[in-house]
């Protein structure tokens, strides 16, 4: 029965936080309140405690017991260094590439289960000993037939049941949580769940990984900013997948980057550039964005580049909920609190009848303390509190689709503290989003958006003239119920002939535009973009 297995796996959860000495968890939550009764009636609370270790040691430890989906929230935890206490942080960050690996010779025979045939007639080499290990799958090293080092990575065995029943626990506690908790609603716990089971359910996948590195390299193929392995896809199945090996030094040891003369603060504004690149221009960015999966490469000590691994989350935004995002960001930059104010309205992420002022006074009071100021001088913790304060004054709902952005804008910003403190990171990101949005508002971006959308414009026109006939049949059959209304029937069909001299005139009108679109596209001559300005305006004249 799938409720008693939720059951079960709560009083599991609860019993290894008891175990780890983390009793506070379970006895402070909103959550388990339904369930605390339990937690006083088990032996395990009078006497089983894991003596000795720190309090960040059994925070670690508990989450890797608990399993991938905990040691997942551990890991996006690890990035904030500045809002946790520095043990639990020392602690947590071992849980980005050192969770306890499973033996390597259940990940050999899985491969060879998974292509057909041994290790040794796939691979030169292959080392049975991991390289590192994480919450859902591990990597080997290894070797191609033609000597090229690669990387290959296999799920943990059993994933996909631990994690669907840890998943209905989620959906059960945020059932709880609906019905326990009075200012729950804004957060929407069941979509946000919906939308993490998603994402989890689709890193289980590594065929789609692959698909992901592949679409990454392409978006960033000849750039100096980022490196993308090459992915072997005649080698990668669904529980395996097999990538180029990077040899970089990993971003958290700063202490290397430093001894080799990387430039750090070229580093850091680089990793902005990155990410709103990707963001922005790609609208398809990695959203696993911890300090374990980012290396850099140093061949060019002065302009460092950054290559990235493990593409198993990758998001992407709705276009409105990227015009919306991207155009508070810009809002914000320039202190336009009225223009959030009013973005947070029209987009719905507010109720309707907000009040513009009243919200621009609250977004000014939280955001006018923090400009001009580096990151180091920036208490985000503060920040972040005074965030959640006033979205609950303004009954603002959590927007779960947000959700993956929100958490790797979180990453990047931790990742840019913990590299180069006095990053200006406004006046480093200021000049990306504005050079998108002159893109996004250039007539060419119109003209280029026009050309996408031509063949479903064609499609509409060639089923207009069915459309037509079936309404002047219809016209005619109501003519003739009305008998004599011959005044009526002729302004009729007066009307019917005036919309077939528009729909002739529409054709042409967008035939000019769609000339103009083509022309623009094979040399952009100055009369393409007139062609195709003159073909809009007909077009609008015509739907007057």
């Amino acid at each position: 029965m799938p409720g008693l297995k939720v059951a079960r796996r709560l009083l599991e959860i609860q019993r290894v936080l008891v175990r780890h000495g983390l009793d506070e968890f379970v006895t402070a939550t909103h959550l388990y309140r339904p369930l605390r009764f339990l937690y006083f009636l088990q032996p395990s609370t009078w006497f089983e405690r894991r003596r000795g270790a720190s309090r960040g040691e059994r925070l670690r430890l508990a989450l890797e017991e608990l399993g991938p989906i905990f040691i997942k929230f551990g890991q996006a935890v690890s990035t904030r260094r500045d809002l946790l206490p520095g043990d639990i942080a020392d602690e947590l960050a071992k849980l980005q590439d050192r969770v306890p690996p499973f033996p390597g010779a259940a990940a050999q025979a899985a491969i060879e289960r998974s292509l057909g045939q041994p290790v040794g007639l796939v691979f030169g080499s292959f080392a049975a000993e991991p390289l590192a290990a994480a919450s859902i799958a591990q990597v080997h090293a290894a070797t191609l037939k033609d000597g090229r080092e690669v990387i290959v990575k296999v799920l943990r065995p059993g994933m996909r049941e631990v994690i669907r029943l840890d998943l209905e626990v989620l959906y059960a506690l945020a059932r709880l949580a609906l019905h326990y908790w009075p200012d729950a609603y804004r957060l929407r716990p069941l979509e946000l769940v919906a939308e993490y089971d998603k994402t989890i359910i689709d890193e289980l996948d590594l065929m789609r990984e692959a698909g992901n590195a592949a679409q990454l390299k392409r978006n960033f193929a000849g750039s100096s900013l980022l490196y993308v392995p090459e992915v072997h896809f005649g080698l990668c199945r669904t529980d395996v997948l097999v990538i180029e090996r990077i040899r970089g030094v990993p971003v958290s040891d700063i202490a290397r980057l430093r001894e080799l003369g990387v430039n750090i603060r070229r580093l850091a504004e680089n990793g902005v550039e990155i990410f709103f690149t990707q963001l922005l221009k790609h609208n398809f960015f990695h959203a696993d964005m911890h300090p374990g999966n980012i290396f850099v490469l140093t061949e060019d000590p002065d302009h460092p580049r950054y290559a990235a691994v493990d593409f198993g989350i990758i998001g992407t935004l709705a276009a409105r909920d990227l015009e919306y995002l991207a155009g508070n960001l810009l809002a914000f930059f320039d202190r336009d609190y009225r223009r959030v104010a009013e973005l947070h309205v029209e987009s719905g992420w507010v109720p309707a009848g907000t009040r513009v002022q009243e919200l621009e006074g609250a977004v000014r009071t939280v955001c006018e303390p923090i400009f001009d100021k580096p990151l180091a001088e920036i208490s985000f913790g503060l920040v972040l509190l005074r965030l959640f304060e006033t979205a609950r004054r303004f009954r603002m709902e959590v927007q779960p689709q947000l959700l993956l952005l929100q958490k790797t804008l979180l990453n990047i910003e931790g990742l840019g503290r913990d590299l180069y403190p006095e990053l200006d990171l406004w006046q480093t990101a200021q000049p990306l989003l504005r050079a998108w949005y002159r893109e996004r508002t250039s007539l060419r971006t119109l003209l280029r958006d026009g050309r996408h959308h031509l063949p479903e414009l064609i499609q509409t026109l060639r089923a207009a003239p069915p459309l037509v006939r079936r309404i002047v049949r219809e016209a005619e059959s109501l003519a003739s119920l009305l008998g004599g209304e011959a005044d009526y029937r002729e302004r009729l069909f007066a009307e019917l002939r005036a919309n077939a001299r528009r729909r002739d005139q529409t054709v042409v009108a967008v035939a000019v535009l769609a000339l103009g679109i083509l022309w623009l596209a094979a040399a952009d001559p100055w009369w393409a973009g007139a062609a195709a300005a003159v073909g809009a305006a007909a077009f609008l004249l015509t739907r007057r």
